[in-house]
């Protein structure tokens, strides 16, 4: 008894380790490096970086207004109906995350180019063209995919939040007299706060600190898209590592004012429902309703897709609404251009290091928490949550300071000769929650009882955890590490800014040289997508039917 718990603390004091190492010490680097009253006085004394940060932030709230209408309209229609096809719903609504909205925006350049099909169709009704992806154009074309792409997390949460409310509330409501919309405002509204918090802070943030988006439409007046126009110039200029912390700051300080605005305070907390819900059974036509609402906004949301994959496989498609003619010539030319396939091979060797990686340190995280309870564990669950609310960009910054920093990372993880441990240990230290919150919740499931009958009977607790634990929650380890793996194969931030040699870039790098090249390189970046869109598309699917609706709980801090 007491060797297992020295060898339990043993490894919550490795996991603490690895965290303080690798999320840690490259927050504490960007701060180092960009704490400088005079280099943060320069920042907002340029009016340049003051307007990034002011189209940065714009972006993150007009693309969270956009995410929160379309999510919470759908949340309550799958909450309050029983309907034609509401079980493939959950799984319809993934669909937006088959392809990272730095790739979509490739077929999004089709639809909404100069000569692309919006304006084809405005031409033919005798309206002149409309320049979307120019000036203020760019604007509301990064919101709009970006919102596109990010509303299936904020529905998730709100799914989940609107699972765990106690029809019988809003039944008592309705018995002292008050109406639907009284009982929407007084009692579910308030309910859903947890699931408001959860997940407008990641859309916030996720959409403050995106760099693929505004970088794939030129947009280069953000906060993200200076920070990585400025690595070219990093060693005269340590203006960017301001920006890091700046937009590092700004980050916390969404997420701290949202849980403000939506924090859960007491006696309001949300009541798990013991009734079951109480959907209301719909007749005739009006059964179709809402699944013509799912499938309105899922092709809106898989528009991109259709797109990229439109251009990936048309010979011409210059002022049409369609392709005018198919070839497979982009794929051969993709296949053919020297970046592709060394940038497939890279990026698995980089992902499965991270899947690995993630699942040893997401696994004893949920085991030191939900199973051994240890003394520190709490803390340590919520150091793996962090992540989910530092952008991508400021770790990967962190990487790099630390590289210039210090020696041993230079030796270890150097960017330049061999980026693989760099790579794959900033892709897993951005995936733990995922593995955290998917085995967490297998081992919430699971009755402890069953593993203290197999002790009771003589095994080990290796034997227990191998034996007993681990079968009962496979389902869930797949999950998190597909959602480790698959991320990380279409990872940008990290892979934008730490892969620096062609030899070693992985696929998203590849994809935005691709995209650059003059004459035929978007239809071959667009070919190369389309197959990082059906990989992504066959993870999220199994995801989904392994999960079901508690795929959602992946997506929470």
């Amino acid at each position: 008894m007491i060797f297992r718990r020295v060898l339990q603390y043993l490894m919550l004091v490795m996991l603490a380790g690895f965290l303080a190492l690798f999320l840690l010490m490259p927050l504490f680097t960007v701060i180092g490096e960009g704490c400088s009253w005079q280099l943060i006085c320069e920042v907002f004394r340029s009016p340049v970086y003051v307007e990034g940060l002011a189209n940065s932030f714009a972006i993150s709230l007009v693309t969270t207004a956009m995410v929160a209408v379309i999510s919470l309209f759908l949340a309550l229609l799958y909450d309050r109906y029983d309907f034609a096809g509401k079980e493939y719903c959950s799984l319809l609504m993934l669909l937006p995350m088959i392809l990272p909205p730095f790739v979509g925006a490739l077929g999004f350049q089709q639809i909404l180019g100069h000569y692309g099909v919006v304006n084809t169709l405005l031409v033919k009704c005798g309206i002149p063209r409309i320049d979307f992806l120019g000036g203020d154009g760019k604007f509301w074309s990064v919101c709009l995919i970006e919102a596109l792409h990010l509303y299936p997390v904020f529905y998730l949460n709100l799914i989940t939040s609107l699972g765990n409310i106690d029809p019988a509330l809003s039944d008592a409501a309705a018995n002292l007299g008050a109406n639907r919309w009284q009982r929407f405002l007084r009692i579910k509204l308030p309910l859903l706060k947890s699931g408001f918090l959860a997940g407008s802070s990641i859309v916030m943030v996720w959409s403050f600190t995106e760099l693929g988006t505004p970088l794939m439409f030129g947009y280069n007046r953000v906060t993200p898209v200076q920070i990585f126009n400025g690595l070219t110039e990093l060693e005269n200029n340590p203006l960017p590592y301001s920006l890091v912390l700046i937009m590092l700051v700004v980050s916390a300080g969404i997420y701290l004012t949202l849980r403000k605005i939506f924090g859960t305070p007491a006696g309001t907390a949300a009541v798990k429902g013991s009734m079951g819900s109480k959907a209301v059974k719909l007749a005739g036509f009006k059964r179709f309703m809402p699944s013509l609402a799912f499938l309105l906004v899922a092709f809106m949301s898989i528009l991109p897709h259709l797109a990229l994959l439109g251009a990936a496989f048309s010979l011409r498609w210059y002022d049409t609404i369609l392709p005018e003619s198919f070839t497979l010539e982009h794929f051969g030319n993709a296949l053919s251009n020297p970046l592709v396939l060394p940038s497939i091979v890279n990026s698995l060797r980089y992902s499965l290091l991270a899947m690995l990686i993630a699942i040893l340190c997401g696994t004893l995280t949920a085991l030191s928490s939900s199973r051994w309870r240890l003394h520190g564990s709490g803390i340590l669950d919520l150091l793996s949550m962090l992540p989910l609310a530092i952008p991508g960009l400021v770790i990967a910054f962190g990487f790099l300071g630390m590289t210039a920093r210090y020696a041993w990372a230079r030796e270890i993880f150097n960017p330049v000769d061999n980026p693989l441990w760099l790579l794959a240990i900033a892709y897993a230290v951005r995936r733990i929650p995922y593995v955290v919150r998917a085995v967490g919740s297998g081992l919430e499931q699971t009755p402890e009882e069953l593993e203290n009958a197999a002790r009771n009977f003589g095994a080990g607790p290796v034997k227990t955890l191998f034996k007993i634990t681990f079968p009962l929650i496979g389902a869930n380890l797949l999950v998190g590490g597909l959602f480790a793996f698959s991320f990380s194969m279409l990872e940008v931030s990290d892979s934008l800014i730490l892969a620096q040699k062609s030899i070693f870039f992985p696929i998203t790098k590849a994809l935005l040289e691709l995209s650059q090249i003059l004459g035929s390189g978007p239809a071959s970046a667009s070919a190369f997508g389309v197959w990082a869109m059906f990989f992504l598309a066959l993870t999220l699917a199994a995801a989904g039917i392994l999960m079901g609706k508690k795929i959602g709980a992946i997506f929470k801090f």
